[in-house]
């Protein structure tokens, strides 16, 4: 099983959609909202370097930004 974390923030449609691709998808994740954890919006900007949500961090593949549904289909 593949370790998925998906790094949101509020008001966000793409963040939604990714979630909603995954669940659609049977693929297990977490979410963390980076506008309630000071110490994963930091980790989010300065060790990964990205700006604007959706983050998914998984297993095997490199970090992204953005709402990618042909990445998220492959990570099942």
């Amino acid at each position: 099983m593949v370790n998925i974390t998906v790094y949101t923030k509020y008001g966000c449609p793409q963040c939604d959609m990714t979630k909603r691709v995954l669940q659609g998808e049977g693929i297990n994740f977490n979410t963390i909202n980076v506008q309630d954890d000071e110490a994963a919006l930091n980790y989010v900007k300065n060790e990964l370097g990205f700006s604007s949500m959706p983050v998914v961090v998984a297993d095997g593949i490199e970090p992204f930004s953005g709402f990618r549904p042909d990445i998220l289909q492959a990570l099942k």
